[in-house]
């Protein structure tokens, strides 16, 4: 099996608005169109807004869903000891490692100290 991906809140966002640069939009459209996994928060952030849009839902309806099981729980629960995060980033970073995916952020700096969690920035 490949490199799998996770996709964070805020490229999910830049994405669909457009906004990545022309070689992020090219590696998310690859992403999208293998497989698209989200983590229970991205849904949660993307769609929590009142100004969620039919291009929003619809795309996170097209995802694989990632949500918090015991092992991710406890991977949180081991991040936020270790490492001063936000617990939704915690549970993003947590369900990355948990399912051995690659974190697609824009937020690079919030997960550089973490063992073992890969990131890559679409921005770069």
């Amino acid at each position: 099996m490949g490199q799998r991906f996770l996709i964070d809140s805020n490229v999910v966002i830049d994405y669909l608005k457009g906004s990545l640069p022309l070689s992020g939009m090219n590696m998310i459209s690859f992403i999208v169109d293998d497989l698209l996994l989200l983590s229970v928060i991205t849904k949660i952030e993307v769609l929590g807004f009142p100004a969620s849009d039919r291009l929003c839902i619809d795309f996170v309806d097209t995802a694989t869903i990632l949500h918090m099981n015991n092992s991710v729980v406890n991977q949180t629960i081991i991040l936020r000891k270790l490492h001063k995060i936000k617990l939704g980033d915690a549970i993003i970073a947590a369900t990355a490692l948990v399912y051995s995916l690659t974190l697609v952020t824009r937020n690079v700096d919030d997960f550089k100290n973490i063992d073992g969690l890969q990131v890559l920035d679409p921005w770069k």
